[in-house]
């Protein structure tokens, strides 16, 4: 978003603001030979100008901070309802004229992707620094908890930046650590023995794509479900390349990830350092990483609390019950 101020023998008489529309359906918000846009254009002095996903405000300060008000709110119910009829913008235009919102400037701003049936946006603080540090660096690493959202905005993120056509190609990778039990005693082929693990990251997908799109994605390896140990020897350009579960990643591992990472890609780290399922002698990727790449400018570090705990409500008692058990038991 760009703003200009045109100047005339010393004052102020224009402002210029522009807006790239992301994920937006143009036909559908500006309605029917622009019946939309013709009722915006109509209550302001202010020009509206859409040249493809970008839309031109110019007018006085005030009307156009108000037009962009309404064409947030607009896109808001658009993506929310799957439709924006004449009336849903009167209405739009009467609440936002008596100053009621439907949606603020900081809730907006933090909305990742539009869903079928969602809007997938930060539910807390540490969440809006993280989805802030995720597209401001080319490596974002995030550490905390269970619950608080890490994979699924990671998730959420990558498929916002191919809807977008930033990238293309997804990629996500977990290690196949065994937690507890023994890959070699499941049955069927390496495939069954190994979905198990990738499940999360299947589940994150089917609930921001129609189902027949993710078939598709996965049918022509536009998406990557894969375990780590896969990404050996790979370049990966144009991609948005997502390791969950980095706590159990060897620092080898880790390393042979992180330089994956070829032309114009970008790369999320998750994971939880009081999770980590390796053998006692093997030191974890994600805490090493922690104290070797701190400080590398592209590369962000989010650390997670239980006061980002997006779950359900007893997630939070449960992992502050296990906290105190610890400290007492140390």
């Amino acid at each position: 978003m760009r703003v200009s101020l045109f100047k005339s023998k010393g004052k102020m008489t224009a402002v210029e603001k522009k807006i790239t529309l992301d994920n937006v359906d143009l036909f559908s918000l500006l309605g029917m030979n622009d019946e939309n846009l013709k009722i915006l254009e109509e209550r302001f002095n202010a020009t509206i100008t859409v040249r493809g996903e970008n839309v031109t405000i110019k007018g006085v300060l005030e009307e156009v901070e108000l037009t962009e008000k309404i064409l947030k709110e607009m896109i808001y119910v658009l993506n929310t309802s799957g439709k924006l009829k004449p009336a849903d913008v009167e209405t739009i235009l009467s609440l936002t004229v008596e100053g009621k919102e439907l949606i603020d400037d900081e809730e907006f701003e933090s909305i990742v992707l539009y869903t079928k049936h969602d809007v997938i946006k930060a539910k807390s603080a540490g969440q809006r620094k993280y989805i802030e540090a995720a597209k401001k660096n080319d490596i974002c690493f995030a550490i905390g908890p269970a619950g608080t959202g890490k994979t699924y905005l990671a998730v959420a993120l990558a498929v916002a930046a191919l809807k977008k056509g930033l990238v293309k190609k997804l990629i996500l990778a977990r290690p196949a650590v065994e937690a507890g039990e023994s890959l070699g005693f499941l049955p069927g082929d390496f495939k069954e023995k190994i979905d198990p693990y990738l499940k999360p990251l299947y589940d994150a997908l089917d609930d921001m794509m129609p189902s027949d799109k993710l078939r598709s994605y996965l049918e022509k390896e536009i998406i990557e479900i894969v375990p780590l140990a896969y990404m050996r020897g790979r370049t990966l350009n144009n991609a948005y390349v997502i390791l969950d579960e980095a706590q159990n990643a060897t620092a080898m591992q880790m390393k042979m990830f992180l330089t994956r990472l070829g032309a114009n890609s970008k790369a999320i780290i998750t994971g939880d350092i009081t999770q980590i399922d390796l053998p006692d002698k093997q030191v974890s990727g994600l805490v090493q990483a922690k104290e070797i790449l701190s400080g590398i400018k592209g590369v962000a570090f989010v650390y997670f609390d239980k006061s980002d705990v997006v779950r359900h409500r007893l997630v939070k008692d449960i992992i502050d019950a296990y906290e105190k058990f610890n400290g007492n038991n140390k």
